[in-house]
């Protein structure tokens, strides 16, 4: 293959593309060579632990190095129910949601350095997260237990000190999703969601943890596929100039990155390289293509970046400043990373009283019977596609499909796990086929739901942390004898 020239290099550098496997495919090697930005890490790159992720991130950084380049090795890892490295077992520290209701900011900073410290270790740079989305809509299918609060001025604080944390193990953080996915009913990876909100609430309340995050220094922020009447009626934000330009209102000068331009909210009716064309020309800067792309969609987008240039539909200068904004977040973590770094040794302890005290917050806990004896009944639902197939919950004694005919039940106390079933009818009309249930443990956004009789725990979110802090309550009613 010829060498790229000097537009397709710059093309290159300004995207982040995935792969599956936990080896560096020969393809994705010469892309790394020839300039490609950087890999972005899901979980068939994971699942063989963190001893191959280390492998992995140093191959993708050795064939860089070759093309004389530094890549960005990316992750979505936000702890608690979004987590890669820990996607086997679950995640060993509290998710946004319960460290928003347990408001203990040290506690939020040092589960963001846990977590720069794990992924420093494996060899990633850049995480995407956290989320600083506030989840107003209680029925939001892709936010919910991923956000710090409903309120703006919790998540903005709790935004800024995870960061904080984080980016004190040499990792970078990318907050996420631009101006704000919180107040939409739909998920983007497979619609286009509509925040119906006017630029005054956008301000008030969207913008409030960007703006905390961009005074705390964090090194880049996350566009988000959905449509924003109030500054654009016709593009969602990753492709649009007044959204993106909205965000450098606030006073960020650092990188914008684009959520995976494989979802329906970004490309659904245009494609991969015609979106990334789109969002070059809007403001942004690094582009994630998806996860499990063939080098072929680097080619393509590569060469629909160089044919916009040579049009005039992208100026030459806007893919520069993208280039140098990727570079300059490139050099600031050179030397940067420190995977040896300290945690507080009572971190773990810390880490189960935020569970204990999100638990506190949120439960119905006016009487659970005695438990002695007791069945854990799992209603399985589907995750979102940003959670992805992970364990949650207690380890069930019998797992039950919503809609499915009910099997023979023991005849004990059941202990009924569930996620959302505030915006789930289907669960809720299970849970109520079941004459043993004792309690109710909601593992998703604590959502109001009306269950008479039936006390309620919501640890805000499954972590290991989580899990602690209900085992404990549950156990103190009988469960277990």
């Amino acid at each position: 293959m010829t060498s790229p020239t000097a537009v397709e290099t710059l093309a290159l550098r300004v995207q982040v593309s995935a792969f599956a496997g936990s080896t560096l495919p020969a393809g994705y090697a010469e892309l790394l060579r020839e300039g490609l930005g950087g890999i972005c890490l899901f979980g068939t790159n994971t699942e063989a632990g963190e001893d191959s992720v280390r492998s992995l991130a140093a191959e993708i950084r050795s064939a860089s190095a070759e093309g004389g380049w530094a890549p960005v090795i990316t992750i979505d890892e936000e702890g608690g129910d979004v987590t890669r490295l820990e996607a086997l077992a679950g995640s060993s520290v509290l998710g946004a949601a319960a460290l928003g209701a347990a408001d203990d900011l040290a506690l939020t900073e040092e589960t963001g350095r846990a977590i720069g410290v794990r992924l420093a270790r494996a060899g990633i740079n850049l995480d995407l997260a956290p989320v600083a989305d506030v989840n107003s809509n209680p029925d939001n299918p892709v936010i919910a237990t991923r956000s710090f609060s409903h309120d703006a001025g919790v998540a903005a604080k709790h935004v800024a000190a995870w960061v904080k944390g984080l980016e004190s193990a040499g990792v970078a953080a990318c907050v996420k999703h631009f101006p704000g996915h919180g107040d939409t009913g739909q998920d983007s990876h497979v619609a286009l969601p509509v925040l119906d909100a006017s630029l005054d609430t956008l301000r008030e309340r969207e913008l409030v943890p960007f703006q905390a995050a961009a005074e705390a220094g964090a090194a880049s922020v996350m566009t988000s596929h959905i449509l924003v009447p109030a500054l654009d009626g016709e593009l969602p934000g990753t492709l649009s100039a007044p959204v993106l330009g909205l965000l450098r209102e606030l006073g960020y000068d650092g990188p914008i990155v684009s959520d995976a331009l494989d979802m329906a909210g970004a490309s659904a009716s245009r494609g991969i390289p015609a979106a990334a064309v789109l969002s070059l020309a809007a403001g942004a800067d690094l582009l994630i293509l998806g996860p499990e792309k063939p080098p072929s969609l680097v080619r393509d987008t590569t060469a629909a970046i160089v044919a916009a240039v040579e049009s005039g539909e992208l100026p030459l200068e806007r893919l520069q400043d993208a280039v140098a904004r990727v570079d300059k977040l490139l050099a600031d973590l050179t030397g940067a990373q420190r995977p040896d770094g300290a945690l507080d040794p009572r971190f773990e302890e810390r880490s189960i009283e935020g569970a204990r005290r999100a638990l506190a917050v949120v439960s119905d806990l006016t009487e659970i019977p005695d438990l002695a004896g007791a069945r854990v009944v799992t209603v399985d639902t589907e995750a979102n596609i940003a959670v992805g197939d992970v364990p949650w919950g207690l380890p069930p004694d019998l797992v039950i499909r919503p809609g499915d005919p009910l099997p023979e039940l023991p005849d004990a106390p059941l202990i009924v796990q569930v996620r959302d079933a505030h915006r789930r009818p289907e669960v809720g009309r299970t849970v109520a086929e079941l004459p043993g249930a004792a309690v109710l443990v909601e593992w998703g956004w604590p959502g109001a739901y009306d269950r008479p009789g039936l006390p309620r725990l919501c640890p805000q979110g499954f972590s290991l942390p989580g899990v602690a802090a209900v085992t404990e309550v549950l156990r103190r009613s009988g469960w277990g004898r």
